[in-house]
């Protein structure tokens, strides 16, 4: 086991109190923190405490770290990537692919000749991104498509003459018709589709009319920050979900979701694959995205843990990760599984024992834990636990 150095990632929509205050840095810091990277991912690999980076390390001996089942699953390659995720303004509405997806789109930019680092390139990997969100704080975010029949409730509401289009094309043709149609909209009608929505969704917010009223709070204070950005209106389509400490949502190939605020331990597949749908400055590719969205309406089903081994285990119909919430007393515990582990200490003080010796992890410190290898915990300290789902 070796404890890591981590990156992070200081997007404009990050906080800066968080997560400097997990690593135990000044707080509020000058540049916002929004993500603290833990995996081997080739754009932010963690690195292990001799000096070698993980995904270096795993390329040496993919069997003695990953073990054989993983490296016959998934190959070569740590197949999770786990963060701390800080919002404090909205991220971008986005979708991620399915793994056939994502394979023939970043064949084809390969084939392009497209640069990774090109703003308009849209498969940066050749693999999908699902991913489970875990509330450490209170946490806000649009996931999946509401109902259309509530959709069109809400719509109707906020008797905009402008929006008679979008209303119509979603009676007659669903989420396929309207989602598009709303996406490709000209400069000038958008601009005053999405005015005239934020001015009516303000309206109702300021006469505390409740129903609704997270929706068009959201919708209002997203046009400000997205002036004429249509994601303002498909936010109207979207489930609104509040997550309390310790709830999570699992989030599969094509949910169209956004991050609006609060702090969380994500984990998904390692990939950095992201298609934009709107609420953002960023290329969006409307051709790719369409066609991975899932325009399935519906409930997004909140995730909350069953109790497992080492833990409070948040279930997910995937097998590239599985995330443990271990609760450590001054009593050592034992933590192996068949494959990797990451291990992230949020509160107190965690110590781990193996042959090779022991690790102390404080608060904001992490450990990556080779296949197979017994660990013996113990704290008082809280501990989340990334590994692989394969029995």
């Amino acid at each position: 086991m070796w404890q890591l150095t981590n990156t992070v990632r200081h997007y404009p929509w990050g906080s800066h109190t968080v997560i400097p205050e997990l690593l135990g840095h000044p707080s509020p810091a000058e540049e916002p923190h929004a993500e603290l990277w833990m995996g081997a991912h080739p754009g932010d690999p963690s690195v292990l405490s001799t000096g070698v980076p993980l995904d270096k390390a795993i390329a040496v001996d993919p069997q003695q770290l990953l073990g054989p089942a993983v490296v016959e699953r998934f190959g070569a390659r740590l197949p999770f990537l786990m963060k701390v995720l800080a919002a404090e303004t909205p991220l971008s509405l986005q979708a991620h692919p399915t793994p056939a997806q994502a394979e023939a789109g970043y064949a084809a930019e390969e084939a392009a000749g497209v640069a990774k680092d090109d703003p308009t390139r849209t498969f940066k990997d050749p693999y999908h991104k699902p991913e489970l969100l875990l509330a450490l704080t209170t946490f806000e975010a649009l996931c999946g498509f509401r109902p259309v029949e509530e959709s069109l409730h809400c719509l109707a509401k906020l008797q905009v003459p402008e929006l008679k289009p979008t209303i119509a094309a979603l009676a007659r043709g669903g989420l396929r018709a309207v989602i598009p149609q709303l996406l490709a909209l000209s400069g000038k009608r958008r601009t005053a589709l999405v005015e005239a929505v934020a001015a009516k969704a303000a309206s109702f917010v300021a006469a505390h009319d409740p129903e609704f009223i997270n929706t068009y709070r959201w919708a209002a204070a997203l046009a400000e920050s997205y002036p004429g950005d249509p994601g303002v209106v498909i936010s109207l389509l979207c489930n609104h979900l509040k997550l309390a400490p310790g709830e999570a949502v699992f989030l599969p190939a094509g949910n169209l979701h956004a991050y609006l605020s609060g702090a969380g331990v994500e984990v998904m597949a390692s990939s950095d694959n992201v298609l934009r749908g709107g609420l953002t400055t960023k290329h969006v590719d409307l051709a790719a995205l369409i066609e991975v969205l899932d325009f399935t309406d519906g409930r997004v089903p909140v995730i909350h843990p069953v109790l497992g081994p080492g833990g409070l285990r948040y279930p997910v119909p995937v097998e590239d990760f599985d995330l443990t919430r271990v609760q450590l007393d001054a009593e050592p515990g034992i933590l192996t599984t068949r494959g990797p582990q990451v291990l992230l200490c949020t509160e107190g003080t965690a110590v781990l024992a193996s042959d090779d010796g022991e690790l102390v992890l404080a608060k904001g410190e992490s450990a990556f834990v080779a296949a197979g290898a017994p660990v013996s915990v113990r704290g008082p300290a809280v501990l989340y636990r990334t590994t692989t789902a394969l029995r």
